[in-house]
């Protein structure tokens, strides 16, 4: 090998000062610059070319540097020489170099300039920001995110919601813009990068965050991209020693084993396609649920929220019911952190107990008195018992991979005798004959070929005769939006069908895109649209509350306690005048938390939100008819 020469190492050190980008350019053209003026300054002063001032006297050198500088910077200088022609040849040449090196600058400097914009669009600053929420990844989660989380930041100093995706940071600030609108007080600061990157990640500052949400991407495998990001987090170099707040939505059930082994007692996971199918199960059989949980869910209402009171120590739970005016309790959480949902009405509230309520705020959550003079009306208590559950009949149009759980969810909370019927193209139910044919303790399950796009099939299916219609989107063979186009023709022919024929059924459809969901909206309590706003909505509140996650767990789970509406004849008399407080002393004799009441009058008046009110004022004095419910949390129907 030839040894290196002295030209290859200065051009290897000129290459690699080159390489430093526009301040090294504009380093060795201010240096080309001096170089060319002294030089041009000392040849002129040398050969005495200049012309002679007014008194006689040559220029010195530092005169001669000036006059070069000018012409170098301003080519229109020279247009005022006067003098031999040597001098105005040696004054032409600074003008060109001074032409070439300026138009470099110039350039230069654009480059530069362009670039730091380029820099500043991509959103590569680091966040500065403490107590913020940070939300990792970008999904049609992001905009419910952000919009729950400016609500619930109102009360909050100088909130900040920071989302770090692979995504344009200004694509990602312009889609917010368009679809949340107005976030208040909370700022929204977007910055593009690789989520899973531990040196992107650290733009966020999430050490200083108060919460972390991570999105799965729009992909085959998001839930591979959560884990990671989670690792990312938890198993950085720079992670801090206090323990994370993050929540995670994972949607394959064979992932959850090991997202918590990495994200451990630091990661919340929300099972997204799970949670969906409890809901579609639950609200299609009980009218008026959904708005319980839409309530429940956003922050836009009353919210849950957790409080120790001192002053209902030693107290049982069934008195401390009676102790609130504007607030609901729904169970309590003990000192070591254990959730009780509807409690025994014995268990006594010890020192550090917690009660889990239902306000408007959680200034809002304060003792209303002694509950001694609270019992209610005895007098207005009914004696018409639990009543025998009914079997019922289900039709499921179409299908994808949530009908299986949604199924056997049904068979979990229907009455024995139940039966269901599953309806759609051939294509589309593939292995739909044999799960039908599986044992079950509660339902009967069938299934029929038709097109629940066609009206004539539909009539043929006499969907008069359900009591539930559940309307599943055919995502397994089909994008987003054309199986959403097929579920909005279902969806408006179900809807006309039951006005022409007078007969009331509910209805819950499956939406993928919420936009489309808002296109399809709902036009009764009894017609709900079930979409992976949910998912969002549950997500947001776990981002505030993590002790939440608990909570969500016993109401979205066929054991334990869950919410129902029961009939209002069950606990008060029919058209007997009786306040909240009569209704809880009611309820408590089944073991039952009552937290709202619906009134069918107002079924069909979306101003009064379909006749659901979560939360009374107790006080208030109602007359309840037969056909009312009462929204309670109870072991089962």
């Amino acid at each position: 090998m030839q040894p290196i020469t002295f030209p290859q190492k200065f051009r290897y050190w000129f290459d690699n000062t080159m390489s430093k980008g526009p301040v090294a350019l504009i380093a060795w053209l201010g240096l080309a610059s001096a170089v060319m003026i002294a030089v041009i300054a000392f040849v002129v002063q040398i050969t005495g070319l200049a012309p002679a001032g007014d008194d006689g006297s040559k220029p010195g050198f530092i005169q001669l540097a000036w006059m070069s500088l000018m012409r170098t910077l301003d080519a229109g200088t020279m247009g005022g020489d006067a003098g031999n022609w040597p001098f105005l040849l040696m004054m032409l040449a600074v003008t060109l170099g001074g032409v070439f090196i300026v138009s470099t600058l110039i350039g230069v400097l654009t480059s530069g300039i362009e670039g730091k914009i380029d820099e500043l669009r991509k959103g590569r600053s680091r966040i500065v920001e403490k107590n913020h929420s940070v939300i990792l990844g970008w999904s049609p989660h992001v905009f419910s995110i952000v919009q729950e989380l400016s609500i619930a930041n109102e009360n909050r100093r100088k909130p900040c919601v920071a989302i770090l995706a692979d995504k344009d940071k200004v694509e990602m600030e312009d889609e917010i813009r368009s679809k949340v609108g107005d976030t208040g007080k909370t700022r929204v600061v977007c910055r593009s990068g690789n989520p899973a990157d531990p040196a992107d990640l650290e733009i966020t500052s999430f050490n200083e965050a108060r919460s972390i949400v991570i999105l799965g991407p729009e992909s085959d495998n998001p839930d591979s991209q959560v884990i990671k990001t989670a690792l990312a987090i938890t198993n950085g170099r720079h992670r801090k020693k206090e323990p994370y707040h993050i929540v995670a939505e994972i949607q394959d059930p064979k992932n959850m084993e090991v997202a918590r082994m990495v994200g451990g007692d630091e990661l919340q996971l929300v099972l997204g396609g799970d949670l969906i199918s409890r809901i579609t199960v639950q609200t299609c059989l009980q009218s008026g649920l959904s708005l319980v949980y839409t309530e429940l869910l956003d922050f836009g209402g009353d919210e849950i929220y957790f409080q120790e009171e001192p002053g209902l120590v030693g107290k049982s739970y069934g008195d401390a019911l009676l102790s609130y005016e504007d607030s609901a309790l729904m169970g309590l959480c003990t000192k070591d952190g254990a959730v009780k949902i509807n409690p025994p009405m014995d268990t006594k509230i010890a020192a550090g107990d917690r009660v889990i309520a239902i306000s408007q705020d959680d200034d809002t959550v304060k003792l209303s008195g002694s509950s001694k003079d609270k019992k209610g009306d005895a007098s207005a208590f009914s004696d018409a018992g639990a009543g025998t559950r009914k079997p019922t009949r289900v039709l499921l149009l179409g299908w994808n991979w949530r009908g299986e759980a949604i199924v056997d969810g049904l068979d979990d909370y229907a009455a024995p005798g139940s039966e269901v019927t599953i309806a759609g193209p051939e294509i589309h139910l593939n292995g739909v004959p044999a799960f039908c044919e599986r044992k079950r303790k509660n339902l009967k399950v069938a299934h029929r070929f038709c097109d629940t796009e066609d009206r004539a099939s539909l009539d043929a299916l006499k969907v008069g005769d359900y009591e539930h219609i559940i309307t599943l989107s055919y995502s397994d063979a089909m994008d987003a939006q054309s199986a959403d186009a097929c579920t909005l023709v279902t969806l408006l022919h179900l809807r006309d069908m039951a006005a022409k024929s007078g007969k009331r059924f509910t209805i819950t459809s499956e939406m993928q895109d919420v936009r489309n969901r808002e296109l399809a909206q709902v036009t009764n309590a009894d017609d709900f649209i079930v979409s992976d706003k949910m998912v969002a909505l549950m997500l947001s509140q776990l981002s505030e509350n993590e002790k939440l996650e608990a909570v969500f767990n016993d109401l979205f789970d066929p054991e334990g306690s869950e919410i129902y509406l029961k009939p209002a004849s069950r606990y008060v008399k029919p058209g007997t005048p009786v306040d909240f407080y009569t209704v809880l002393e009611s309820a408590k004799r089944y073991g039952e938390t009552a937290i709202g009441y619906r009134l069918v009058s107002q079924m069909d008046d979306p101003e009064n939100a379909f006749g659901v009110k979560v939360n009374p004022k107790k006080s208030a004095t109602l007359t309840f008819s037969a056909d009312d419910k009462i929204i309670v949390l109870a072991e089962d129907l």
